[in-house]
């Protein structure tokens, strides 16, 4: 071990000894803190890299918004009444403000208020991008200054070190598996979530436009009123929708569930199907934003499936709490036909894997269909490694089998549409149980949808009527 001088730690920032007698100001002691921190598992990934940079920036709290992370995209870590308080919007502004390789240091709003801050963003190829964030304490006696300038060196030290962070857990994720990278980058963002919202809301406006020009029982001079009508209310909704407050993290149920409410009952306005709704009993619960979002963007998307079937008079829309969970249900009287392919197209499947959830369609023909979401309440361990791991010793059709298995399919459906027979696809799934190291279809689906399978399908064609 490499000793460094007392009263110096090489970049001016005081006599105290590193982690393990170790410096930034010496090369080996700089390799042994890097070696540190790539080997903490990626739950504890931002509280380390806090522990490891607290001599060379001095900070009270650290956080990130990254693309590489499918779960927790904005993540903080520091003092709680801090580092809950800072939002993805907040990282996002900031993160717009810094040039990529070229750490910034100045003052931004984190947490509500102006606080000092160091920025940096590294953009490994492939990637929209990684931003680190630093919150300084203010300096005087009860605060109120803004501290000290860094200097250069450890700034590039800082950079260097997240460069190299971002690059090998962005390849980490890419080797694990590259078929679901794309799709991991793009649910991360909090910028796509905030997309998504505003298409589900574009989406739905459509819908309800259409419906009374679609409709038999108006005549062409009440249909094109109540279209316009409809246009006006949605183009209203939809710019507030784009200037509400996004820094809070969670909602009541009752609210969430309001908000679906509003947003289904237009798809029924002029359509002779009856909608029953039942909100969850405990409507003063909290629901996480990102939990509440992706529940109605799965009933709306499942509402508009079940409305292009014939001879369906009856849709039931529930929402209640499981344990650790809300599950929301959507049933119909249709024929019993509907088949997770049909939700394709609004890339349901996708969003509640993204947040380690389940999908579940029980289809009975001429009973009709349940389409059964639970979404965990509390945020699975940021990027778990092992999940993707695992999957690395399956060969080829057996992640086939696997990916079917994630969307919920039984052995003949697999046989199906992979062109094998039904005993083919059982010898399949018995492997995948064993080298999985898991007793039911149910794990090993669960440990598919962790690693980011099943992988999106195509959009279906849908010919003009």
């Amino acid at each position: 071990m490499v000793e460094r001088a007392h009263g110096d730690d090489g970049y001016g920032n005081g006599g105290t000894a590193g982690r393990g007698g170790w410096s930034w100001g010496d090369p080996a002691g700089a390799l042994a803190l890097t070696t540190e921190v790539l080997n903490t598992p990626r739950s504890r990934l931002l509280s380390k890299v806090s522990e490891v940079l607290a001599e060379l920036v001095p900070h009270i709290a650290l956080a990130q918004l990254s693309g590489i992370c499918t779960y927790s995209p904005a993540s903080a870590t520091g003092p709680e009444e801090l580092s809950a308080r800072i939002t993805g919007a907040e990282l996002d502004r900031i993160g717009q403000e810094v040039t990529p390789g070229h750490p910034w240091q100045g003052e931004a709003v984190l947490g509500g208020r102006p606080r000092p801050a160091v920025a940096l963003v590294a953009t490994p190829a492939g990637t929209s991008g990684a931003l680190l964030v630093l919150v300084r304490a203010e300096s005087g006696p009860a605060g109120g200054r803004p501290p000290a300038p860094l200097p250069d060196q450890p700034l590039r030290v800082l950079q260097q070190l997240w460069e190299l962070l971002t690059a090998h857990f962005h390849h980490r994720a890419v080797d694990a598996a590259p078929a679901n990278a794309a799709a991991s980058r793009a649910s991360a963002s909090t910028r796509a979530r905030t997309i998504a919202e505003l298409g589900d809301a574009h989406a739905a406006a459509l819908s309800a436009i259409l419906a009374p020009l679609r409709s038999a029982a108006l005549d062409d001079t009440t249909a094109r009123r109540n279209a316009t009508d409809l246009a006006v209310t949605a183009l209203l909704d939809l710019r507030g929708a784009a200037a509400l407050d996004r820094e809070l993290s969670e909602e009541p149920a009752a609210t969430a569930f309001a908000r679906l409410a509003d947003a289904v009952r237009p798809l029924l306005r002029h359509s002779p199907v009856r909608l029953d709704l039942l909100a969850p009993a405990e409507g003063d619960r909290s629901v996480p934003t990102d939990t509440a979002h992706t529940a109605r963007a799965a009933v709306a998307s499942t509402v508009l499936a079940m409305l292009e079937q014939d001879g369906v008079s009856r849709l039931h829309v529930r929402w209640q709490f499981v344990e650790n969970g809300l599950r929301a249900m959507v049933r119909d009287d249709g024929p019993g036909l509907l088949t997770v392919d049909a939700l394709a197209v609004h890339r349901t499947a996708d969003r509640i894997a993204a947040l380690a959830g389940r999908l579940t369609i029980d289809a009975v023909p001429g009973w009709g269909t349940t389409v059964t979401v639970d979404l965990p309440l509390h945020a699975p361990e940021a990027c778990p490694g092992t999940s993707a791991d695992a999957l690395e010793g399956l060969q080829p059709r057996e992640l086939e089998v696997l990916d079917q298995l994630a969307r919920g399919r039984r052995n003949r459906e697999i046989a199906t549409a992979l062109h094998i027979s039904e005993s083919t696809v059982k010898f399949h799934v018995a492997n995948i149980l064993a080298k999985l190291d898991v007793t039911s279809r149910g794990e090993a689906a669960a440990l598919a949808h962790r690693a980011g399978l099943p992988t999106p399908a195509p959009a279906p064609l849908h010919a003009a009527s």
